[in-house]
């Protein structure tokens, strides 16, 4: 008992539990300042080392030493009737609460109050609604020839668009959609009707030397009235001004009422290079074309060659933060195809650390809300640490700018289909009406709530607007959920032109019927014609073939980034969990990080999978 009255009047106890309280301070500001940044993970395992080797240190100090009147003494050369232990006691324990209270305040702060500056988003948001103020800007002509010259025009779309979609009171078409009319003969209420937008904006550039005119008009739609029109005559460096200018006046012709801080808005929206300006047009031309031959063997030299256009950008724009965004993309595609290409570990974690580091700077030079939240979602999806996802897919959710997910976006939809992944979905599908993604993932969530009326209707809407196999994947799938066989059968007989697809797709049905001799019996012919086993993760979990579909799972598991394909797998199957988490540690770290429920919503009940 003497020890324990000895330890109290020295406040070793107190001064033990000031330590942890501070460590723990330090600790959580400090995990949150990493993740935000994209440390390397030693940086915060260093930390967490230093701060438990300090403890004992702490306790042998308080032990030791006391704090006196003249300084810090050793306590054996302390007079007892001198000793002051008792104020410095009250004084830790303010330290104590004061600690406590602030570090509780940051992450209250970072938990709720960040979360909710962000505008909400209606559920409801439809793009069969036209908005009074919406329009779409459709690829500027180039009235000259010059070898770079459509490149400069498309560009300089891309710029009014952009600048225009900073405006909280404008629903403006994505690029995705507004392009997919590019060098097509569609008359503007078409256009307009597709879009879902009640204006429409078109111009012209034509390019002489250094010397540039423009030419744009804002068309109402249904009646094809001019409500604006103005021509400007520029030199090339003078061109980015233009942009700004021409956004004002549409504004203005909308009766958008601008402040000066939506016009810093706009201003700084874009590029301001003339040679970045087209570099950057021509690594999308080249990215787009490797992704349109996603199945072909040279899909990665294509997204190399879009790459280094991209590269050309960032060093003339070290501050722009698409071109660090779209240079990720190949890294990822060279990582998942690690085992064909026999990569090493060391080439394989270079690849890993690059694709990180380009989603960081793309959120570090991000400008607006939208594009920083879709970089940070990349960049925390492939570092392994989840701990943030929820986070961050809450804010997307009520963000007022239109974001087009890339690799995240399966999360929100089949881990988390909530009403904030449905908005978020329903508002992406709003301002870019033409990108079968978000035709995907609004039929995906749907599903995953159990709602396949709607599933089914947003499907059939996608189809009618843009043909695209994952749509009809998700209709299929919505069919089969609602046991309407003859549908599903019919949408893949329309919309699947592969008879190997369509092959896997009668497999599928059976397996969905409980049809295990018929099932069987296609796949031996699938085997007999092709020579190849079906090694598909989500198709064996369809047939019930548990031990290799957690065989498959644990190799996948393995592999640098292969939480990406389970992702997909989980999704295609649609059955809940196609594999037990215990055969993927690795997946179930994840999973138990960002605190997401398992398995998800099994949008298909399959016979043969749970007998």
């Amino acid at each position: 008992m003497s020890l324990i009255a000895e330890l109290k009047r020295r406040n070793v106890f107190r001064v033990a539990i000031a330590y942890a309280v501070i460590a723990w301070a330090l600790a959580q500001v400090a995990d949150l300042a990493f993740d935000n940044f994209g440390t390397p993970d030693w940086v915060p395992k260093t930390v967490l080392f230093v701060l438990v080797l300090g403890f004992p240190l702490a306790i042998f100090f308080a032990w030791a030493f006391e704090m006196t009147p003249e300084g810090v003494k050793k306590e054996k050369d302390v007079d007892r009737s001198q000793s002051i232990t008792h104020q410095t006691g009250r004084k830790l324990n303010f330290l104590i609460t004061a600690v406590l209270v602030v570090a509780v305040g940051l992450l209250l702060v970072d938990k709720f109050v960040l979360r909710e500056t962000a505008q909400p988003v209606a559920a409801e948001s439809s793009v069969s609604t036209v908005k009074d103020k919406s329009l779409a800007v459709l690829p500027f002509i180039a009235m000259s020839s010059g070898p770079d010259d459509e490149y400069f025009a498309d560009g300089m779309t891309e710029e009014i668009l952009n600048s225009l979609a900073r405006l909280p009171d404008l629903l403006v078409t994505a690029r995705t959609s507004a392009f997919a009319f590019k060098g097509l003969d569609v008359s503007i209420p078409e256009i307009a009707t597709k879009l879902g937008v009640a204006h429409v904006v078109e111009g012209s550039v034509r390019r002489a030397g250094d010397q540039l005119r423009i030419t744009a008009q804002l068309i109402r739609a249904h009646d094809g009235f001019h409500l604006w029109s103005e021509t400007y005559d520029r030199s090339a460096a003078d061109a980015f001004g233009v942009q700004g200018e021409i956004a004002a006046k549409i504004a203005a012709a909308l009766d958008i009422v601008l402040d000066e801080g939506q016009l810093e808005k706009m201003r700084a929206s874009g590029l301001r290079s003339p040679e970045a300006f087209i570099a950057y047009q021509k690594g999308l031309e080249e990215m787009a074309k490797a992704h349109a031959n996603f199945s072909d063997a040279d899909f990665l030299s294509g997204l190399r060659a879009a790459n280094q256009f991209f590269e050309r950008v960032v060093e003339l724009d070290p501050e722009f933060s698409a071109a660090y965004f779209d240079h990720g993309d190949y890294y990822l595609h060279y990582v998942l195809s690690a085992e064909d290409l026999e990569l090493t570990a060391d080439e394989t974690a270079r690849a890993v650390e690059l694709a990180r580091q380009d989603f960081q700077n793309a959120a570090r030079t991000a400008k607006f809300e939208g594009d920083q939240l879709n970089a940070a979602l990349e960049q925390t999806l492939i570092s392994g640490k989840w701990r943030r996802l929820p986070e961050l897919l809450s804010a997307a959710s009520r963000s007022p700018d239109c974001i087009s997910p890339s690799w995240w976006g399966v999360v929100a939809s089949v881990l988390d289909p909530s009403d904030e992944s449905l908005a978020m979905w329903q508002h992406s599908l709003a301002c870019d009406p033409l990108n079968f993604y978000a035709w995907v993932n609004v039929a995906r969530t749907q599903s995953g709530r159990g709602d396949f009326a709607a599933a089914i209707d947003t499907a059939t809407r996608g189809l009618d607007k843009i043909t695209h196999r994952q749509i009809a994947d998700e209709l299929f799938s919505a069919y089969i959920a609602t046991e309407q066989f003859d549908a599903a059968l019919a949408t893949s007989q329309r919309y699947v032109d592969s008879e190997d697809a369509r092959s896997e797709d009668r497999l599928i049905l059976a397996a969905a019927m409980g049809k295990a001799v018929e099932a069987q019996a296609i796949r031996d012919e699938m085997l007999a014609e092709s020579g190849a086993e079906l090694t598909g993760i989500a198709v064996l979990a369809m047939l019930g073939e548990h031990a290799e579909v957690n065989r498959l799972a644990a190799l996948e598991d393995a592999r640098p980034l292969g939480f990406l394909n389970l992702l997909d797998q989980i999704a295609i199957c649609s059955c809940g969990a196609p594999f037990e988490l215990s055969a993927t540690p690795n997946f179930a770290r994840l999973i138990g990080e960002a605190n997401l429920s398992w398995p998800p919503p099994s949008s298909i009940k399959w016979p043969l999978k749970d007998r």
